[in-house]
């Protein structure tokens, strides 16, 4: 396989069998709007003046259909590369990797189930990660969070003001990432996002603002949540 060697290089897991969703096409795959749930992300990298290639990262029995006919129907040109995911996350992302070549620059990773990212949040994680090697998007915690024991009692309310809710897109210099992940790896850790595996190294990772709106769809009260959004979104005159 060759490789991606643009200066900044999307990787896109899409490869989870969506089993929370309770239907029996990949939660991914199910349509929303005009669209399956995953090409609304794409499209913005696609439109992204700073993303320059992407990398899909599916399911492995569904390569062929991503490659041949979904890249294809909407015109997705930055696709360079549709692979096959891994057991988890970590090793879809892994695999994602190796389809980027070694002049690139930049990795941005994006949830293919986070149709709401907006070409703002690319632009300023991207330009952070510049900066500092490592940047996510996140939104702080706004409601009061509390500690609770195996008994189902509370044992303490936790400051919030210095937490946040990490959310993709995540940006990190390519050297940087690969790292992370050959620890990882390593060490057996998983982790639910990339920021948390460059953390490990001891990395500071930097935080962007993102947006209440750009949700993870993984559960039937996710899609309804969405599907709200989108609507909304729809309805409200373009400025």
């Amino acid at each position: 396989m060759s490789r991606v060697d643009e200066a900044v290089v999307a990787v896109v897991p899409a490869g989870g069998r969506g089993t929370r969703m309770g239907r029996g096409v990949p939660k991914q795959f199910l349509r929303f709007g005009d669209a399956p749930l995953l090409v609304h992300a794409l499209r913005v990298l696609e439109a992204s003046p700073v993303v320059d290639a992407i990398v899909m990262v599916v399911p492995n029995d569904d390569v062929s259909y991503c490659r041949d006919e979904l890249v294809p129907q909407f015109a997705l040109s930055k696709v360079r590369h549709v692979v096959g995911g891994g057991d988890c996350r970590r090793d879809s992302v892994w695999n994602g990797l190796q389809a980027v070549g070694a002049r690139a620059d930049i990795v941005l990773v994006h949830d293919a189930v986070r149709p709401f990212v907006t070409d703002a949040m690319v632009r300023d994680v991207v330009e952070r990660a510049r900066v500092h090697g490592a940047a996510t998007v996140a939104v702080p915690v706004r409601d009061t969070v509390k500690r609770v024991g195996p008994d189902g009692m509370i044992e303490t309310t936790i400051d919030r003001r210095p937490l946040w809710l990490a959310q993709t897109p995540q940006a990190f210099k390519v050297d940087v990432l690969r790292e992370a992940h050959r620890l990882s790896r390593h060490l057996d850790a998983e982790a639910t996002d990339d920021a948390f595996l460059v953390e490990q190294l001891g990395h500071a990772v930097s935080i962007v603002n993102g947006s209440a709106d750009n949700v993870k769809i993984t559960r039937p009260e996710d899609l309804a949540a969405g599907e709200a959004v989108w609507f909304a979104k729809a309805r409200r005159p373009s400025s």
